[in-house]
């Protein structure tokens, strides 16, 4: 018997490679990475989302309005009654000498808006390239914030993904009570929009009874508190600063141990943050979240460094999961359940069995074929097809990749496939032994002729299944994947495996049992 090739030697490296690192999770074994079973497997929470992108709008023009505001202060240019109506920001500039000043500056700075004049008074209106702009980046941002939020939570593969022009797919595998589903729902609804407000003093004593309007007349908006909605606030509509300027929120605990939210600001939102307290000692500043009022402290003293804290009676849980919502980014623009539905885990054990039991009894199948129609050819092609398993079980396990039922579709397809290469040099084996060549010539003669047709088919698969996976969602991408997965195990397998145990054989294998080595009589009669 000649020495091992390397063929034989890179697929045996192969094949332990392939059952060691399948082992976590064909036994579910605490340590070692393992495969992550999709929704429609486990069980889960699938949600169809839309998306309020008309508020979107409005959450731009208050953030334009803001920037006016610090624009103009920090170049110490006199305005009044700056307010926001619909897609319009208006303001009044007080000096006629400030007026180039402001033009410019305006011009150099905001983006998207157009501005007006009529004597002193100034209106800013997005562009309609900017209103649709906006509603596309809240889409794409929501999606980006939803994904990050449940990634931090800790969940394992969840799927987020654009569905349509303004829809947003979301599957959460894994959810089996009613208190994880409520959690996460409302941890992926919550707009978490964090905004530092001025309290208007001058008028704050006559909230109660002052109405919405006649507060937006002031240029006011009225918030209830977060634990007492009885009791209002009275607050300058454009916010100091927003939470797009944040850039960290942690849970720690005040001088009593009860929880609260710290959180850091950029080093823009940390200067703004600083002029503003130093310029308003003796008056309340507002922490409002969601349009509710957390907290208004007086302001004792200027504030530097940029560190906020947001107190108030926290479950320790839910200021973990409000910390998650203000780091990952609040939602440009507010979203609402369209579509739920719960897959329970029973559904997902039914469905492991079913699509296990379709793909060993197609296995099953197709070895015994091969070792019928082929003989020992077909033995060596089976043992080809069970390292392919393996290892398409282990790559998937190494990079944690999640197996949906659409995926264990792909491994169904993928065994037929790994065998279609084997028949195909099988076939140009037998031809050429037909012809009355050697065995030596005809297995490497086989090999060389049946390369070409199996590269072509899987090179066109393979390319099939990468632009599933880069265009594809949800299902698509575990297909795809697992078939690209297989379609290069296949190739290092049923190509250079085989390729190598034939090599490795070729002593043993006897010119008068070609039935037993190939299914074929010598004479060229099955």
């Amino acid at each position: 018997m000649k020495t091992l090739n390397f063929r034989v030697i890179l697929f045996a490296f192969a094949l332990i490679f392939g059952v060691v690192f399948s082992i976590p999770s064909l036994t579910q074994s605490e340590s070692g990475k393992k495969i992550t079973l999709g929704l429609d497997l486990q069980g889960g929470l699938h949600m169809l989302l839309g998306i309020k992108s008309d508020v979107a709008i409005e959450s731009r023009i208050k953030s334009i309005a803001a920037s006016v505001k610090y624009l103009f202060d920090d170049e110490e240019i006199i305005f009044d009654d700056l307010r926001t109506d619909g897609t319009k920001v208006t303001f009044e500039l007080l000096d006629q000498d400030d007026v180039a000043k402001a033009k410019a500056l305006l011009k150099k700075e905001l983006e998207g808006v157009t501005l007006s004049e009529n004597g002193l008074k100034f209106t800013l209106t997005m562009t309609q390239e900017e209103m649709a702009r906006t509603k596309a980046n809240a889409i794409k941002q929501a999606v980006d914030t939803i994904r990050n939020r449940l990634n931090e939570f800790g969940l394992a593969e969840p799927t987020v993904a654009k569905q349509g022009e303004d829809k947003i797919l979301v599957e959460v595998p894994g959810i089996k009570t009613q208190a994880d589903e409520q959690r996460i729902r409302e941890l992926i609804a919550r707009a978490a929009h964090l905004q530092l407000m001025a309290v208007d003093e001058d008028r704050a004593a006559r909230v109660m009874t002052m109405s919405p309007n006649e507060a937006k007349s002031y240029g006011d908006v009225i918030l209830p508190d977060v634990y007492n909605a009885h009791q209002k606030y009275l607050l300058r509509a454009i916010p100091v600063l927003d939470g797009s300027m944040l850039t960290d929120a942690k849970v720690g605990f005040d001088q009593n141990n009860q929880p609260v939210i710290n959180f850091t600001l950029n080093g823009q939102g940390a200067k703004i943050f600083g002029d503003f307290t130093a310029k308003a000692v003796g008056k309340r500043m507002a922490v409002v979240l969601d349009n509710k009022v957390y907290s208004a402290p007086v302001i004792r003293e200027r504030i530097g460094g940029g560190h906020v804290q947001i107190s108030g009676n926290f479950k320790l849980e839910e200021a973990h999961d409000l910390a998650i919502a203000l780091r990952s980014g609040a939602l440009l623009a507010p979203v609402y359940v369209m579509e739920k539905r719960s897959v329970g885990p029973s559904l997902g054990a039914d469905n492991i069995k079913a699509s296990s039991m379709a793909l060993i009894l197609g296995f099953v199948l197709v070895v015994i074929f091969m070792i019928l129609y082929y003989g020992m050819a077909g033995v060596i092609a089976d043992v080809a097809l069970i390292g392919n398993l393996f290892l398409i079980l282990a790559i998937m396990s190494l990079f944690g990749a999640t197996l949906t039922l659409p995926g264990m579709a792909g491994i169904v397809l993928t065994v037929g496939m790994a065998v279609d290469a084997n028949v195909i040099i099988n076939e140009r084996i037998r031809e050429l032994l037909h012809e009355g060549k050697s065995i030596a010539k005809s297995i490497e003669e086989g090999y060389d002729k049946a390369f070409t047709a199996i590269l072509d088919a899987n090179v066109t698969t393979l390319i099939a299944a990468v632009v599933l996976w880069a265009y594809g969602t949800g299902p698509l991408k575990g297909f795809a994947l697992t078939m690209g997965i297989g379609i290069l195990a296949s190739m290092l397998t049923a190509i250079v495996g085989t390729h190598g145990i034939y090599q490795w054989l070729l002593p043993k294998i006897d010119k008068k049992r070609l039935d037993f080595w190939f299914g074929i009589k010598t004479g060229g009669e099955k």
